[in-house]
C-alpha cells in the first residue's frame, strides 16, 4: 500500500549527531535541495569548537537546524518538528526543544550501554525503553547496521562504511518528504567522483536510505511542502560568508580595484578566506599571513598601492588589529576589516553567535581614533552590506569596520544574485598628477567631504610620508603643534559624520510611523525581530520595527524616528551595547532586551518582551 501524502506550510528539522557523524553535510545537502526547489528557508548550524570533539558526549554534539515553508520565513524556527538523533547525547541536548507530538528518527545503534553512559543516563535508563518519549512518533532505525548491510559488497572497513551513515539518513528524509535525490548524487560525483569506492559507499548508503522508507513504510506518511511566493529571479542558496566574498568581488570588478586579502584563520571568518582563495581568475590575491597584525598590515600596504585592501577576523583577532586600525585611519586609506563576531571574551565561544564587539568597533583603538561601521542583517544581506562598505571607503578614503556574527556566517537562505548591472556603480578617483597651483604635492588637501587625494606610490612628483605619527594639515608632514593635533582629530571626526549625508535615511521595516512602541535592531537580530513584530501587528498590537545597517555614522534621521515613539526596546546578543550609544547619542531612555548564551533569540522570548512592555 502507497504511503499516504499530506502537504504542509512548514516544517523545522534539526540533524544532531557527533561532530563525526557528517550531521553539517547532511543539513547543507538537504538544505540545498529544498532550495532548488524554490522553497524558502532558513538554517542554523550548531557545532562544537573542538576539531574532534568527545565522541558520545554532550559538549560532542554537532547540530544543523533547517526550517523550509511554503511562506517567507526569517528564522531557523524556535522548536522543531523533526529531530534526526543519531546517538543519545544527540537526543538528550535537543529534545527540549522539539514539539509535542513531533518526530524523533532515531539510530538504534547510538543508545547501546556506553552512548547512554557517555550521553549522562543513569545506569539501567534508556530513553527508548522507559516510556519517556511517548509523547512524541518515534521512527527507530538501526542506521549502523543498515549501512554496513548496503555496503557489504564493498572492501572497506567498518569505520569507513559508517561514515555513510550521514547519507543512509539524508536518502531517508528524501524519500519521507518526496524528494528527488540527483542534486546529492552530483555532489557526491563532484566530491568523491576520482575515490570510487567511497563515491559508490555514498551513494549506495543514500538509495538505501531513500529505499527503505519506501519498502517500509515505517512512517506511513510522506510529506511536500509547496513553492514559496517569492520574487521572480534566479535564486541559489548561499551561506552570509559566502555572499560577503561574493559581495567583495563584485565590488572589486566593478571599481576596477584589484582585490587583496590578507587574514588569518580564526572561527567564525576562515571561510571568507577559503572562498576568496578560490577566484584568482578574478585577479583576487589572498594572503594568509602568520599573525593577525601582519594580516592588516599587509592588506593596509595594499590599499597604499591603489588595491582595495581587506582582512577579516573575530573578536579576539580585532583586538590584536587595533594599532593598525590606527595606523590606517592616521593614512586615510580606504581598507575593509571584517569581524564576524563570536562569543568572548578572549577564546570565549569561538563556534557560538554574539553581538559582542559593536563597542569595539566604536572605540576599540588608542586615541580619538573614528572608523564608519558597517553591519549585515541575514546572510544574503552581506553581499549588499559589504559592496556598501566597500563604496564609502573608497570614496571617502577610510578604513571601515564590517559586522557579522556566526549566526550570520554559518547561516544559508535563498539569494536572488543580482545582475551586474544591478549594482550601484563607484566613483574611484586616483590622483595623477599636480594641480596647476600647487607646487609639491599636498597629501592632506582636501575636498567638499574633506576627503584627501589617493595617490599611488610610484607616480612622479606625488611623493608623500606615511606613517603613525600625527600629520601637518594638508602638508601630510610630521607635526606636534597642539593646535594642529586637534584640528586634524577633529577633521577625521567630521569627514567620518559627513558619510551620513552619503547614506540612505533610515526607514521603518514594518508597522505606523509613529506610536506606542519601536522595536530598534541591528545585525542578525533582523530574522527575530521582523517575524516576531509582524505576529503581534496582525494581532493588533501596535509596533514598529527599524533596523540599523549604518552603524556609525547613524542615518540623520534615526534620532526623529526614534523620537516619534514612546518607547523603544533593543534587543541584542549581548549584554547591551547598541542601547548605550542610542542613550548617549539621543538621550532616549531605551529598554534592552538582551541574551548572552551564544545562540539567537527566540520568536517567543522577544514576543514576551514586547508584550511586557506593551
Amino acid at each position: 500500500m502507497a504511503a499516504h501524502k499530506e502537504v504542509l506550510q512548514e516544517v523545522v528539522i534539526k540533524f544532531a549527531g557527533d561532530s563525526g557523524d557528517g550531521m553539517q553535510l547532511t543539513g547543507s545537502q538537504f538544505t540545498n535541495n529544498t532550495a532548488l526547489m524554490g522553497i524558502d528557508l532558513a538554517t542554523f548550524p550548531d557545532f562544537p569548537a573542538e576539531i574532534r570533539a568527545p565522541q558520545g558526549t554532550l559538549p560532542g554534539v554537532s547540530g544543523f537546524q533547517l526550517r523550509f515553508s511554503s511562506d517567507m520565513v526569517y528564522t531557523p524556527g524556535d522548536e522543531y518538528d523533526v529531530l534526526v538523533a543519531m546517538n543519545a547525547a544527540a537526543l538528550k541536548v535537543n529534545l527540549k526543544s522539539l514539539k509535542k507530538g513531533g518526530k524523533i528518527i532515531i539510530n538504534t545503534d547510538g543508545f547501546d550501554v556506553k552512548n547512554l553512559r557517555l550521553a549522562n543516563y543513569a545506569d539501567g535508563t534508556n530513553p527508548l525503553e522507559d516510556n519517556s518519549l511517548d509523547n512524541y512518533s518515534v521512527i527507530k532505525m538501526d542506521v549502523s547496521k543498515m549501512t554496513r548491510e548496503a555496503l557489504k559488497d564493498i572492501t572497506m572497513g567498518t569505520k569507513e562504511k559508517d561514515r555513510a551513515k550521514n547519507m543512509f539518513v539524508l536518502g531517508f528524509l528524501y524519500w519521507m518528504y518526496n524528494r528527488n535525490m540527483e542534486s546529492s548524487i552530483s555532489f557526491l560525483h563532484e566530491k568523491f567522483g576520482k575515490h570510487p569506492e567511497i563515491y559508490e559507499s555514498n551513494i549506495r548508503a543514500l538509495k538505501a536510505g531513500y529505499n527503505y522508507g519506501d519498502t517500509t513504510e515505517v512512517n506511513g506518511t510522506t510529506y511536500t511542502v509547496a513553492k514559496a511566493k517569492m520574487e521572480t529571479g534566479t535564486y541559489r542558496s548561499i551561506m552570509g560568508n559566502q555572499a560577503l566574498a561574493y559581495g567583495l568581488i563584485s565590488f572589486s570588478q566593478k571599481s576596477g580595484l584589484p582585490l587583496f586579502l590578507g587574514s588569518y584563520p580564526i572561527t567564525p571568518a576562515s571561510d571568507i578566506l577559503h572562498e576568496l582563495s578560490r577566484h584568482k581568475n578574478f585577479g583576487i590575491r589572498s594572503f594568509q599571513a602568520e599573525d593577525e597584525i601582519a594580516g592588516i598590515t599587509s592588506a593596509i600596504g595594499a590599499s597604499y598601492g591603489g588595491s582595495l585592501g581587506v582582512t577579516t577576523t573575530s573578536g579576539p583577532g580585532m583586538a590584536l588589529k587595533s594599532e593598525a586600525m590606527g595606523l590606517a585611519v592616521m593614512l586615510e586609506i580606504p581598507l575593509i576589516i571584517v569581524d564576524v563576531q563570536r562569543g568572548g571574551p578572549s577564546t570565549g565561544l569561538p563556534t557560538k553567535t554574539e553581538q559582542s564587539d559593536l563597542l569595539q568597533a566604536y572605540y576599540g583603538r588608542n586615541g580619538e581614533c573614528p572608523m564608519p561601521v558597517v553591519a549585515a542583517s541575514t546572510p544574503s544581506d552581506c553581499f549588499n552590506a559589504i559592496y556598501e562598505a566597500c563604496r564609502i571607503s573608497v570614496e571617502h578614503m577610510t578604513p571601515v569596520i564590517f559586522l557579522s556574527d556566526g549566526y550570520i556566517a554559518n547561516g544559508a537562505e535563498p539569494w536572488r544574485f543580482p545582475n551586474s548591472r544591478e549594482l550601484a556603480p563607484v566613483r574611484v578617483k586616483f590622483k595623477t598628477a599636480l594641480n596647476d597651483e600647487e607646487e609639491t604635492f599636498q597629501p592632506y588637501l582636501r575636498d567638499e567631504n574633506l576627503v584627501r587625494p589617493w595617490a599611488v606610490p610610484g607616480t612622479a612628483g606625488l611623493e608623500h610620508r606615511i606613517g603613525g605619527l600625527e600629520k601637518q594639515n594638508i602638508t601630510g608632514n610630521v607635526s606636534y603643534d597642539p593646535e594642529n593635533h586637534q584640528l586634524m582629530v577633529k577633521i577625521r571626526e567630521k569627514k567620518v559624520e559627513q558619510i551620513a549625508n552619503d547614506i540612505p535615511d533610515q526607514q521603518l521595516d514594518s508597522g505606523p510611523q509613529k506610536g506606542k512602541l519601536l522595536v530598534l535592531g541591528w545585525g542578525s537580530t533582523y530574522g527575530v525581530i521582523k517575524s516576531t513584530v509582524a505576529g503581534l501587528q496582525s494581532q493588533g498590537h501596535a509596533v514598529s520595527h527599524a533596523h540599523i545597517r549604518y552603524l556609525r555614522p547613524f542615518p540623520k534621521n534615526l534620532g526623529e524616528i526614534i523620537n516619534r515613539f514612546e518607547q523603544v526596546l533593543i534587543p541584542e546578543i549581548n549584554n547591551g551595547q547598541l542601547i548605550k550609544i542610542i542613550r548617549d547619542k539621543y538621550l532616549v531612555n531605551a529598554t534592552g532586551y538582551n541574551k548572552i548564551m551564544g545562540v539567537p533569540i527566540t520568536k517567543r522570548e522577544l514576543t514576551d518582551a514586547i508584550l511586557g512592555l506593551l
